[in-house]
Formats: C-alpha cells, sequence, structure tokens
C-alpha cells in the first residue's frame, strides 16, 4: 500500500517539536483506534497487545456477534457507527482519540511483545518524527509469508494527531478499499513486527477477495480502465493476473514459502483477474 505524505523537514519544524529551554515537555499519550464489525475471533488478541496505551477507541458498525461485550471487557471505548466505507470509519475513529499520538489497527492485527516495547520507548523519549512505519508480518493459512513481496510490507499506522507545525492531521485518503494514510512531515520506520492474522482459512481469503475485487473494479471504472475492447479484455483479465503470478511466485521468491506461498500467489492473481472482469461487467451491463 502507498503512502502519501509530504516531507517538510526544515528548521522552523525542529523549532515548533523543541520546547524553549526550562519548560516541562508535555507527556507523550497513545491512543489506538480500532474499527469493528464481528471480530469476535481476533479482537481479543488485538486488545490484549495494546493494553499499554492510554485509551482504545473501538468504532464498531452493527457486530451481531460478541465483538462489543469482549472490547467492553477488556476498557476500550466502543461507539458505534454506520459503516461509512473504509477510509471514513477510520477517520472517524480517529477523530474521537484524544491521545498524543495515534496507533490505528486493523481488527485482526496483533503487536508483537517487541513493537509494544519500541513504541513505549519511543514515547517515553521525545519521538523524531511525526508519523512512524510499521513493519507488517503477514500470516496466510497461519503460516508466515516471507516472500513474494509479503514482508515487510510496511504499513503507515502510528502517527501524531496533530502535527507540531499546525498541519493538516492525519487522515486515511478516501477510497474504495487499500486506503492510506495522509500525514505531512518526517516519516521513519520502526524495527519490531505487527503481526497480521490475515487469512486463517481459505474461504476467509476467497471471501475477502470477492468483496476486494468489487471495491477494486470500482477504482478501475472511474480510472475509465474497463476493458472494453477484446485486446484489452484480455490482456487484463488474463496476462496481467498470470505476469503477476509469474512476478510473485519466481522472481521475488514467493515458492520459498511452500505449499501456503504457492496458494496464496495462484489466488492473488485470481483475485486481480477478478476485479478487471467485475469493471468489464459492471459496464457491460450499461
Amino acid at each position: 500500500m502507498a503512502v502519501e505524505y509530504l516531507s517538510q523537514n526544515n528548521d522552523s519544524q525542529e523549532k515548533a517539536q523543541t520546547p524553549p529551554e526550562g519548560v516541562m515537555r508535555m507527556p507523550q499519550t497513545l491512543s489506538v483506534a480500532i474499527i469493528t464489525l464481528n471480530e469476535e475471533k481476533n479482537i481479543a488478541r488485538t486488545l490484549a497487545s495494546v493494553g499499554f496505551a492510554d485509551e482504545v477507541i473501538l468504532v464498531d458498525s452493527g457486530s451481531t456477534d460478541r465483538t462489543v461485550e469482549i472490547a467492553r471487557s477488556m476498557n476500550a471505548k466502543v461507539i458505534q457507527e454506520p459503516w461509512k466505507g473504509f477510509a471514513a470509519q477510520k477517520n472517524f475513529a480517529i477523530e474521537q482519540c484524544t491521545g498524543t499520538w495515534v496507533l490505528s489497527l486493523d481488527a485482526d492485527e496483533e503487536l508483537t511483545s517487541e513493537l509494544q516495547t519500541e513504541i513505549r520507548a519511543l514515547l517515553r523519549g521525545k519521538p523524531d518524527a511525526e508519523a512512524y512505519m510499521l513493519r507488517r508480518r503477514n500470516l496466510f493459512l497461519n503460516r508466515w509469508i516471507r516472500h513474494g513481496g509479503y514482508y515487510p510490507d510496511p504499513k503507515l499506522r502510528l502517527f501524531r494527531r496533530h502535527a507540531a507545525n499546525f498541519a493538516p492531521p492525519a487522515r486515511f485518503t478516501e477510497r474504495p478499499v487499500h486506503e492510506t494514510v495522509s500525514v505531512e512531515g518526517r516519516i521513519e520506520t520502526l524495527h519490531a513486527d505487527l503481526i497480521h492474522h490475515a487469512y486463517p482459512t481459505i474461504e476467509s481469503y476467497l471471501e475477502h477477495m470477492d468483496r476486494y475485487s468489487t471495491l477494486g473494479a470500482e477504482i478501475l471504472i472511474a480510472k475509465g480502465q474497463t476493458s472494453r475492447s477484446w485486446l484489452g479484455f484480455y490482456y487484463n483479465v488474463l496476462l496481467i493476473p498470470a505476469a503477476t503470478f509469474l512476478w510473485n511466485y519466481v522472481f521475488r521468491l514467493g515458492f520459498l514459502d511452500g505449499r501456503e506461498g504457492f496458494l496464496l500467489h495462484l489466488y492473488h492473481s485470481t483475485y486481480t483477474s477478478w476485479k478487471y472482469a467485475k469493471a468489464w461487467q459492471t459496464t457491460r451491463k450499461s
């Protein structure tokens, strides 16, 4: 996922971040923002990994399982909010936060103990950056996928709620899927890992890819990439997915992740085909 930001690492920014001599520096507090819908299988693990945070804001869009009950039992502040879309829902969660810093997590993510220690040490000191990328360790069928472009998979998740130089606050950019964080200022990368318990079963992966390919098709339609010609249709629906599989599985060493790696790259290339096919299907109807 690409990250959008503007770098403004200059003397005026350094002065804004550094309090005058003799003035006590304000404590760095941490808010965690999470959005949920029927995440009872994941949420306890996620919340346990951020128990050190000053507050946890959980925005739920109508769970019918035990997600809300579990979250409240673990001291999260639960807010019910109708679904607005990924970016809008995450931005709403950020707006409810009061901490100096915001850590935005998905409900199926978990901080390793090393990352917990690193973030706590960072906020006890004087952070140099306005935002931090987290290295994400993706699991497929409970196997860590180390190759094929899936690791370290850095994501911008930790950022100041309001920049010191009065820049616009960090927010997720509006798009149907694969939303990115837009933040002004210096960005660094932490060393420890964030674990993504992405797809414990094949069924869960196919379900997600069906939904994401529909959202991806909306982006393609907005760009006019609808495969109207015969050549464009076969190129997008067949050749691009095949090239994607070859690139990630062979040249980026995805084959080193065993049978799980083979299935992941095979199904990912299928997802690529689906989104182009769905974009064609939608415009074909009209």
